[in-house]
């Protein structure tokens, strides 16, 4: 992985380069520094990612927003992105109204679905923000979300079981409305046979909102109907994480896919918890964010990466105060890899802070096709 931070008028870029064959970037653009106000600010993302893309002579394939104030903020973003995209309010603490996350490819030729889905020749579909679901209860909403994503995939020849490696769900108030997610996660994974004994699917829930204030769930997800069943491998990480089904919920720790001359690594919303399913450290956030840390890198070396890998990282606070301190702690020890810390509640009340992140690696010798 190649890092390296280039500026435009108002915006701090950070871009993790992988180029290998069919090359790939994945970029963190922020004004830190700006006082513009947020239609300005999201203007210069917009021109910022303009000229990234011609540079590096890449078509964006996946975008999202972070804003400080979404339904506010939302109408100033460009009618369309010509990529799946995604907006939520989970306030970046750099004092940027807000951050953009733009994953780029070589070669793309996603082309639009419809309500949110684009897809490529090769089988990769990103589903972003659907407009069709319509506002209801948490777990009615997160049904929608994931029996359309299911028709989506059935209708190309593939199914949610098979071939979706990679959820988001974003929670409008979560300590009140994460239950009903679960429940409705649940329900459509039984009807789908993803159960404790066969597999779940990587996923990060956390708090997040919806432009429409009358939403409590937003969703994106990744699938790529051109794998095969070998060549994925799902995560566990069991000396410091205990399966997620243990206290309720659906999901894999993390999952590696492996194609012709890579492998991409998915690491789900990660937090200070142990084998038993134990918050380590409550109340630290120091320890806290260490022993996250800890969790993740046990996840990475599973699957043979590292932190040299890592292509972006969001990192989620509960407390806007501990930013300080987490801030440090990122820059010490990952000061290449591009980064947001945003504001946003973890699913359980006694977490402070949460982590996601993607890694890609090369590999030799594999019969699959090349990405």
């Amino acid at each position: 992985m190649r890092y390296y931070e280039t500026e435009y008028p108002d915006v701090t870029v950070r871009v993790a380069e992988f180029d290998i064959n069919r090359r790939e970037a994945h970029v963190m653009l922020t004004c830190p520094h700006s006082r513009e106000d947020a239609g300005t600010q999201l203007k210069h993302l917009a021109e910022a990612t303009r000229l990234l893309a011609e540079r590096l002579c890449m078509k964006p394939v996946f975008k999202r927003y972070l804003l400080s104030d979404a339904t506010n903020q939302s109408h100033f973003l460009p009618a369309d992105d010509e990529c799946a995209r995604s907006v939520i309010q989970q306030s970046p603490l750099d004092g940027s109204k807000g951050a953009l996350l733009v994953i780029f490819q070589e070669n793309s030729d996603f082309r639009e679905l419809g309500d949110g889905f684009w897809a490529d020749g090769s089988g990769r579909i990103w589903s972003g923000d659907n407009p069709s679901v319509r506002p209801a209860g948490s777990k009615e909403m997160t049904v929608d979300y994931l029996d359309r994503l299911s028709r989506v995939l059935t209708a190309a020849g593939g199914s949610l079981e098979d071939h979706c490696l990679r959820t988001w769900l974003f929670v409008r108030d979560i300590d009140n409305n994460y239950s009903g997610v679960v429940k409705g996660r649940n329900e459509v994974f039984d009807r789908h046979g993803l159960t404790a004994d066969t597999h779940f699917i990587a996923s990060t829930g956390i708090a997040g909102q919806s432009p429409d204030p009358a939403c409590l769930v937003a969703f994106n997800a990744f699938a790529d109907l051109s794998l095969r069943n070998e060549q994925i491998k799902f995560l566990y990480g069991k000396t410091h994480l205990n399966p997620t089904y243990e206290y309720g919920v659906a999901f894999e720790r993390g999952v590696a896919v492996d194609y012709g001359d890579r492998r991409h690594i998915y690491i789900s919303g990660t937090a200070s918890i142990d084998n038993k399913g134990e918050i380590v450290a409550a109340g630290d956030i120091v320890a806290q964010t260490n022993r996250m840390l800890e969790n993740i890198s046990v996840l990475l070396k599973e699957g043979d990466c590292s932190w040299d890998d890592v292509a972006h990282m969001i990192v989620y606070l509960r407390d806007i105060s501990d930013y300080g301190v987490v801030k440090g702690i990122m820059n010490d020890r990952f000061s290449d890899i591009p980064k947001a810390i945003v504001l946003a509640p973890v699913c359980r009340p006694g977490w402070l802070i949460e982590t996601e992140c993607i890694a890609i690696k090369q590999i030799e010798d594999k019969e699959y096709e090349p990405f």
